[in-house]
């Protein structure tokens, strides 16, 4: 009694401003959680041969996913590093002069050649004496010379052989090698990324929300083998009747309520529709069935995130700043 008297003591317009003070704005809509998945593919077909994880569990960033079937693509690259040996033997080949045995047989031709230079020199000279005191005719004497002259031309010409053997190839021809090398080590290099592309590994870190094929499957190139929701990857959306969207704007914090969350959990907004909506996709409450309403995201910070599940029918807070 005493303090119902107290109040009615108080001037009618000071009740006012305490009631007003007392009343904190604030509109609750309805939404749910939806995830963004990560359909983990292999760019290659084959049969899946092992698949590392299961549903449900938790990866993280290049952890291995699933493998399929890489006989062929091994096969190709082992084809693909013999090959490159192969081209950069070529390579080392033409760059050098001739083995040492043939530069040895080509210097033997050369002393044998100087040899029988030698013994022309000295025909040439009695071939000479004997013209000059008539005992042979100038027939005898012009074949000496011309047997001289031939043997000269064949050591010349064996000592032009021999420095040959000692040159590399030419150079069209080592660059000719040098792109057979670099071609080999495309292909080389093609051949690995096809076995590393048969297995695949978390490209994010997240939970595996579904397994598509189990071993032994064939698996279509492009095809999703395994589907990842990280944490990030979750967001809510709501729906905002027409009266009330001039209340939210990008970037403002709301607060969600749902059940088994133990508490409410902090979202910022991050994308408002530019189209309205006269129902949401899933309802919640006959009320918003004949409101045009305009769809809301918010991302949730990644503490509250986990907390959630897509479909997950959500309380959306908005408070007026």
């Amino acid at each position: 009694m005493t303090t119902l008297l107290r109040w009615r003591a108080l001037p009618f317009g000071l009740l006012l401003i305490l009631a007003a003070c007392g009343r904190q704005e604030k509109t609750v809509l309805q939404g749910y959680a939806e995830g963004e998945y990560v359909r983990v593919a292999a760019p290659l077909a084959g049969s899946l041969a092992h698949l590392a994880v299961r549903r449900g569990a938790e990866v993280k960033l290049g952890d291995p996913l699933f493998t399929l079937e890489q006989d062929n693509e091994r096969a190709a690259r082992d084809e693909a590093v013999q090959r490159l040996r192969a081209a950069e033997a070529q390579l080392a080949n033409v760059r050098k002069g001739r083995r040492p045995t043939e530069l040895a047989a080509i210097e033997a031709q050369i002393r044998a050649a100087q040899a029988a230079s030698a013994l022309s020199d000295t025909q040439l000279r009695r071939n000479e004496a004997l013209f000059a005191s008539g005992h042979v005719p100038r027939e005898n004497l012009d074949e000496a010379r011309s047997g001289q002259q031939r043997a000269q031309a064949q050591v010349t010409e064996l000592q032009a052989q021999l420095q040959t053997a000692r040159l590399a190839a030419r150079s069209d021809e080592i660059a000719a090698a040098q792109a057979a090398v670099e071609a080999a080590r495309a292909a080389l290099a093609q051949a690995a990324w096809r076995v590393t592309q048969k297995g695949v590994t978390a490209p994010v870190a997240g939970r595996v929300d579904d397994t598509l094929y189990t071993p032994g499957e064939w698996v279509a190139a492009g095809n999703p083998v395994v589907s990842l929701l990280p944490p990030t990857n979750i967001k809510l959306r709501f729906f905002v009747p027409e009266p009330l969207l001039g209340k939210v704007h990008l970037g403002q914090a709301v607060t969600v309520a749902c059940d088994g969350c133990g508490g409410a959990l902090a979202a910022t907004i991050n994308y408002i529709s530019s189209q309205a909506e006269y129902t949401p996709p899933v309802i919640y409450s006959r009320e918003t069935r004949s409101k045009l309403v305009y769809m809301i995201e918010a991302q949730p910070t990644p503490a509250d995130a986990i907390k959630l599940h897509p479909g997950q029918p959500l309380d959306v807070t908005l408070r007026s700043p």
